[in-house]
């Protein structure tokens, strides 16, 4: 399987656990890039306006999709970088094997 094709099978992981299409539109862009991005260079990439960028990286940020960085060239800002798909992969079925376990203790009882 390419990575292309692997990536597309993750966009169908990310759209089953809820994620709106322009995140995971976002997400896909920094994998690809393979470099973290400012909020106004993933809005020019994109074509979409910048606050719709900051409230779904900040939203893919809380997930715990995106890591960011602290950078200082002359101003103060943010980069953001993409959690490897393998490790995105991980925690998502983490999450989904702990809310079961918690669930067959509900019914358990």
């Amino acid at each position: 399987m390419d990575s292309k094709e692997a990536i597309e099978k993750l966009e169908s992981i990310l759209r089953i656990i809820g994620l709106k299409r322009n995140e995971i539109r976002i997400y896909k862009l920094l994998v690809e890039k393979r470099k973290g991005m400012r909020i106004r260079e993933i809005q020019k990439e994109l074509d979409i306006s910048e606050r719709s960028v900051r409230e779904h990286v900040l939203s893919l940020y809380r997930k715990g999709l995106l890591e960011r960085e602290l950078i200082q060239r002359g101003w103060l800002g943010y980069i953001y970088v993409p959690v490897p798909p393998g490790e995105l992969l991980k925690r998502i079925k983490m999450s989904i094997i702990q809310k079961i376990e918690e669930l067959e203790k509900e019914f358990e009882e």
